[in-house]
C-alpha cells in the first residue's frame, strides 16, 4: 500500500522535519526566556520548570488544535464540528494542567486553593492561546493560497500569450512564403531583396520574441520589414505610409503586438481592391505612451465579415492578448466605413 505523504501547511517543502525540530524548539526556548527574564532575581530552578510546564501546556493545545483539529475539522468546512471540538479539548486540558500545577505546589495550601479558584482563568487563557493559533493558521493558509492563484494565473496568462502568438507566426509566415514563391516563378529580381527581408523577420521572431518583452525599436524595425515585403510584393499597386513620431529609446513592449492589424489590412483589406489601394500606418511614442493606427481600403462590404473569413488572426485574438498583458492600460477602437477601416491602440507600457 503507497504511503500517504506528509503535508506541511506551513513550512516550504524543502525544509526536512529535522530543520522544522530546531525552529520550533528555538521558538519555545525563546518563549521561555521572554516570560522568565523580567522576573529577574526571582529566577529559580522552580520558576524555571513552572513556566516549562505552562508553555508546555499551551504547546500541545496549538499542536493539536494546528495538527489535527483544523486540518479535520476546519479545513475540511466543518466549522459546527471545529468549534465545539476546539472547546472541548481545552476543557479536557484545563484540568490536567490544574493537577500537575497543584502536585508541584502540593506543600503549598494557600497556592493549592488559588489552583482550584483559577481553573477558570486558566481556561480562558489555553482557549485564548488556541483561537490565536487558529488565527495565525488562517492567515498563513490565506497567504499560500494568494501565493498559489498568482502563480496559477501566471500559468495560465503565459500559456495563454504562447497559444496567441503561435495563431500569429505560422499565418504570417505562411503568406510570406507564398509572397516569395509567386516572385520565385516569374523570376522577379526582386526575389533576392525579400529573401533577406524574410531572414531579418524570421531572425527576429525566432531569437528575440520568445523573450516576454522586446524593444520597441526592434519591433519598429520588424513592421519596416513586414511592409517592405509587401511593398514589394504589391509593385506599384499600393501606396504604403509608416509615418512615425516621437522618441524611441528604451520602451519595451511585447513582441508581435501590431502584427495582427497590419495582416488583417493586407490580407483581408486592400488585397480585395483592385484600384487605389492605400494602408496607412502610424505610430506615435511618447515616453512610456504608444498610438498606433492601421488605416486601409477595403471593398464596399462589412470589415468584421472580412476579419472572420477562414485564416484571419481576428480582432477578438488581439483584444484577449491587450486584456492579458496589458490590463486597464490600453484603448481600441474602430472606425469602419464603406471604403476604408480604421484601427486604433492607444497603449500604456508597463
Amino acid at each position: 500500500m503507497r504511503k500517504k505523504e506528509k503535508k506541511s501547511y506551513i513550512y516550504p517543502k524543502n525544509i526536512n522535519n529535522s530543520v522544522v525540530a530546531l525552529l520550533h524548539v528555538a521558538f519555545w526556548t525563546l518563549i521561555l526566556f521572554a516570560t522568565i527574564l523580567p522576573e529577574r532575581g526571582d529566577i529559580n530552578s522552580f520558576s524555571i520548570i513552572l513556566e516549562t510546564i505552562n508553555i508546555a501546556f499551551y504547546a500541545f493545545i496549538i499542536y493539536f488544535n494546528l495538527y489535527y483539529l483544523f486540518p479535520k475539522y476546519l479545513k475540511g468546512k466543518s466549522l459546527k464540528i471545529y468549534i465545539p471540538a476546539l472547546l472541548l479539548s481545552v476543557l479536557l486540558l484545563t484540568p490536567i494542567k490544574g493537577a500537575v500545577l497543584y502536585l508541584l505546589h502540593y506543600t503549598d495550601d494557600s497556592y493549592k486553593r488559588q489552583i482550584i479558584l483559577n481553573l477558570h482563568y486558566t481556561f480562558l487563557s489555553t482557549f485564548f492561546v488556541a483561537g490565536a493559533s487558529t488565527i495565525f493558521k488562517i492567515l498563513i493558509e490565506w497567504l499560500k493560497f494568494q501565493r498559489e492563484k498568482k502563480k496559477l494565473e501566471k500559468e495560465v496568462m503565459q500559456s495563454e500569450l504562447k497559444f496567441l502568438k503561435s495563431q500569429i507566426n505560422p499565418h504570417f509566415l505562411f503568406n510570406t512564403l507564398n509572397n516569395v514563391y509567386s516572385l520565385a516563378l516569374i523570376k522577379s529580381d526582386k526575389t533576392p531583396d525579400v529573401v533577406l527581408k524574410l531572414s531579418e523577420i524570421l531572425r527576429y521572431m525566432l531569437y528575440e520574441c520568445n523573450e516576454p518583452k522586446v524593444k520597441l525599436a526592434s519591433e519598429v524595425k520588424y513592421i519596416e520589414n513586414y511592409l517592405a515585403l509587401e511593398k514589394l510584393r504589391q509593385n506599384k499597386n499600393l501606396n504604403i505610409e509608416f509615418i512615425k513620431e516621437g522618441e524611441i529609446k528604451d520602451q519595451v513592449i511585447s513582441p508581435l503586438l501590431f502584427t495582427p492589424f497590419l495582416e488583417n489590412a493586407f490580407k483581408h483589406g486592400v488585397n480585395k481592391v483592385l484600384e487605389n489601394k492605400c494602408v496607412k500606418i502610424h505610430l506615435k511614442v511618447n515616453k512610456n505612451k504608444v498610438f498606433f493606427s492601421v488605416e486601409n481600403t477595403k471593398p464596399d462590404i462589412d470589415a468584421e465579415e472580412l476579419i472572420k473569413t477562414p485564416g484571419g488572426i481576428g480582432l477578438a485574438n488581439v483584444k484577449k492578448r491587450l486584456n492579458l498583458l496589458y490590463p486597464n492600460k490600453y484603448r481600441f477602437d474602430i472606425e469602419n466605413t464603406k471604403t476604408s477601416y480604421k484601427i486604433e491602440l492607444f497603449l500604456e507600457l508597463n
